[in-house]
């Protein structure tokens, strides 16, 4: 273990007003939550140009419409994404970065409740920063190798894998449970913030050259990890803060986070223990489906929109970047809602039941009617937007944290980041496997693709049924 002095932040150590009795424990609270938010945000603004230059990478549309608008002369594709299998690159790049990123996930857990969260989290930023910025520079080297942009995106999965369990256990250990949903539902609107900043960026960039929709973005993830190392607090304990007991101006209670037996409170949870705490597996392999349905979104959507014409007209490259926001827009209205929702009747399991399932005659009617206007294709992208990310913010952030601290653990904050990692990165399986089968089931089809979403957010729903169960009866016996 470090020692106290050294796991703080620079910022904080030289300015002696940022400690208490200066300020409270309620502003390093907030400071926490909007750090490690902006942090966050930026690791998904630099996870998102792969989708937003697909369509300029990959093969062109076939000039079957008598309506088409806004297309180039010059939109030939980047070789070796712009053949007739070039679909099937692009889905495999995807792959490459999202099993790293799967398995760097575990082995972050691990590691993370094991060292210093701030200068780890650092470490990750920095290294996406760097990677993200190798991938634009294939643009100005001429790059036309596979391997290249493989390999680039093997590591930066590494890279990109390290942040979300310390930032979850981070905000976990100075948050407890009251009011948890929905203060962690807004503050998981980072994931869909952090999207909408990259596609606005990566598509505003777009017609400059698609290099420089990796190169701002990585330059972003950078500095806000100068911003981090800085300013980030990892705990309570660092600036000598108590448990109060009792609830706080943010309607936060302190938990048992810091507990008095110190010897339980810090010692790291192992793997497979965690795997057995309740309700970490039934979460884990719904967010699998969950995860891999968002992330082919994520992925896929702005090619999409650009291959489907609305209203008989064919949208460019850079309004289809634009245009695909809508859905991250509606992800974050639909994460906070299910947060409150969730904290209103005590019940993390029954709501994300609830967003899976309606969400399924929300695709369908995507698919089907989203193609009649601009306006129905944006009121249907915003609604899908909702229903789909609701459950999938909803069990990366309350639920991970919950399971992270309950009391069978005896409320061991050092599990935090490995139960994190549990179920995101079972999560991020998935959500390797989604844009890898949209690469190649698009060829067939976007039905099909379809499909296989409305497919797996049944199979998501299916997994929580019985912790469903569970809280109905508790529900109903009072407790």
């Amino acid at each position: 273990m470090q020692s106290k002095s050294l796991s703080l932040a620079p910022a904080v150590a030289l300015f002696p007003g940022l400690k208490p009795p200066h300020k409270t424990l309620l502003f390093h609270q907030i400071c926490v939550l909007v750090i490690t938010f902006l942090a966050y945000a930026s690791f998904h603004a630099s996870r998102k140009p792969p989708s937003i230059v697909k369509s300029v990478l990959g093969p062109t549309i076939p000039s079957n419409s008598t309506q088409v608008s806004n297309l180039s002369s010059n939109d030939t594709g980047w070789p070796p994404f712009n053949g007739t299998g070039g679909t099937h690159r692009l889905g495999e790049l995807d792959l490459a970065f999202l099993i790293s990123y799967s398995i760097g996930m575990y082995l972050a857990g691990h590691v993370g409740d094991r060292i210093d969260l701030r200068l780890f989290l650092v470490f990750g930023m920095m290294g996406s920063g760097l990677f993200t910025l190798l991938f634009g520079l294939g643009y100005w080297l001429d790059v036309h190798v596979l391997g290249y942009f493989v390999g680039v995106q093997i590591v930066c999965g590494v890279f990109q894998s390290i942040g979300w369990p310390c930032v979850v256990a981070v905000v976990g250990n100075w948050l407890g449970e009251s009011k948890r949903g929905l203060i962690m539902g807004i503050w998981n609107s980072h994931t869909s913030v952090g999207n909408i900043i990259g596609s606005v960026v990566a598509s505003g960039v777009l017609e400059f050259g698609w290099g420089w929709s990796f190169v701002v973005p990585g330059l972003l993830i950078i500095l806000v990890g100068i911003l981090v190392f800085l300013f980030l607090v990892v705990s309570p304990e660092d600036l000598g803060f108590v448990h109060p007991g009792m609830e706080i101006e943010l309607s936060v209670e302190t938990d048992s986070l810091i507990e008095s037996d110190n010897s339980k409170s810090s010692s790291a949870i192992g793997f497979l223990e965690a795997w057995k705490l309740p309700g970490v597996a039934p979460f884990a392999f719904c967010l699998f489906f969950s995860k891999l349905v968002a992330y082919t979104f994520l992925y896929w959507l702005p090619f999409y929109i650009r291959h489907t014409a609305v209203a008989g007209v064919t949208i460019s490259h850079k309004t289809a970047g634009l245009l695909s926001t809508i859905f991250d827009i509606g992800g974050v209205l639909g994460g906070i809602t299910a947060g409150f929702i969730s904290d209103m009747i005590e019940a993390r399991a029954i709501t994300s039941i609830l967003f899976l399932f309606l969400s399924i005659p929300a695709l369908v009617l995507y698919r089907a009617f989203g193609s009649i206007s601009m306006l129905t294709n944006i009121a249907l992208m915003f609604l899908s937007g909702f229903l789909v990310n609701g459950p999938y913010s909803l069990i990366t952030t309350a639920v991970a944290a919950d399971l992270g601290t309950q009391s069978l653990n005896g409320g061991n904050s050092r599990a935090l980041a490995t139960v994190t990692a549990i179920i995101d990165g079972t999560g991020s399986v998935g959500a390797a496997l989604g844009p890898l089968l949209a690469g190649y089931i698009s060829t067939r089809g976007w039905n099909s693709v379809f499909f296989m979403l409305i497919l797996s957010i049944f199979f998501a729903g299916l997994f929580l049924i019985r912790v469903a169960r569970t809280e109905i009866r508790e529900k109903l016996s009072g407790k």
